[in-house]
């Protein structure tokens, strides 16, 4: 595939565009493909501030009864959508007179359940959010995948042209209202990195920066060479 279309095919992926089996395939190979991972992760990363856009709406009060009236008009249908969704441990068969009140109780369940969570959410500090980004080249193809989780930085190279001999990268990270990027250490070769920087936490907007430098790193404090890679940290969708 050509970076066009693996980019298509990564934006029918992250907008749920695609059939199911189609996005299970997706899905699978994203673990083996690193250019369709990128693609996929620049996609959730432009795509992630329209999520707070769209406001939380309550279910229509006649909700249940519009669904009583569902599997009244065609029961066997509707018996095996309650069978195929229902635990296990529940019968194999469920009366369609039955079904409001089991559907009911299910909710009650879940409704209970929600509430416990709520209360141990309560007193367990929350979690910091996943970040993410893909840094891209100068002709705007992504070139490594940046994962920001726990105070840690991760890198992974998914497509880059190697270094010469006589030059390394440095990674480099300036948070937003800085006026100076903090050093994050030189890149290895095997294009596989992870720091935890004491002086900084990973945030979102943060800057993330790859420079060519010297070896043994920049001189100053800040990149002597050109910054070859660039992206902002965001957070990840279902973060």
């Amino acid at each position: 595939m050509s970076a066009d279309d693996i980019d298509a095919l990564a934006g029918e992926y992250v907008l749920g565009t695609l059939e199911a089996r189609e996005a299970a395939e997706v899905a699978a190979r994203l673990a083996t493909d690193p250019a369709l991972a990128a693609a996929v992760a620049a996609w959730e990363a432009r795509l992630a501030p329209l999520a707070g856009l769209s406001p939380e709406m309550a279910p229509p009060e006649d909700l249940w009864d519009r669904v009583e009236g569902a599997l009244d008009a065609s029961a066997r249908p509707a018996l095996r959508l309650i069978q195929g969704s229902a635990p296990a441990a529940w019968p194999r068969a469920v009366p369609v007179a039955k079904s409001r009140w089991l559907l009911r109780g299910w909710a009650m369940g879940s409704t209970a359940l929600a509430a416990g969570l709520a209360a141990f959410l309560l007193v367990k500090p929350p979690e910091e959010p996943r970040l993410m980004t893909v840094l891209l080249s100068s002709s705007e193809q992504p070139a490594w995948l940046v994962e920001a989780a726990g105070g840690a930085i991760s890198l992974a190279s998914v497509n880059r042209a190697p270094v010469a001999p006589d030059r390394v990268l440095q990674l480099w990270a300036l948070p937003q209202g800085a006026t100076a990027p903090t050093s994050l250490g030189l890149l290895p070769a095997d294009g596989r990195f992870t720091v935890t920087p004491r002086t900084i936490r990973p945030e979102p907007g943060m800057l993330i920066e790859i420079s060519l430098e010297p070896p043994g790193g920049s001189p100053g404090p800040r990149p002597s060479g050109p910054v070859l890679f660039i992206g902002r940290l965001a957070a990840a969708r279902g973060a």
